[in-house]
């Protein structure tokens, strides 16, 4: 199978698009990092972390954080908006107890 990826193109009102100006760290350490700082702040659900956090993968994130680094996160199901307005069920993620690690 082969995927084509097309190039960005300028928008029909003549704007550019938008460029992502962020430079950060992709990893997957680095997200699990992300990650687990927002949620010593507060409950992060899928649709933020991917948005807010650029983390495409949310719940293999979040398994990695219980699992290899032993911290405590439930999952709590909800709908939430995208933002074209789709309901979807997503999961909102809380930080109960940080790991040994």
């Amino acid at each position: 199978m082969t995927v084509r990826h097309e190039k960005s193109r300028p928008a029909a009102t003549g704007t550019a698009p938008k460029q992502n100006t962020q430079t950060h760290d992709n990893s997957a350490s680095a997200q699990r990092n992300r990650l687990l700082e927002a949620l010593s702040r507060r409950p992060i659900s899928t649709i933020e972390a991917r948005h807010d956090l650029d983390i495409l993968h949310p719940a293999g994130r979040v398994k990695e954080l219980r699992h290899n680094e032993g911290h405590q996160i439930l999952t709590a199901w909800s709908y939430e908006a995208t933002d074209c307005g789709k309901l979807h069920r997503v999961a909102r993620y809380v930080l109960v107890k940080r790991g040994a690690a």
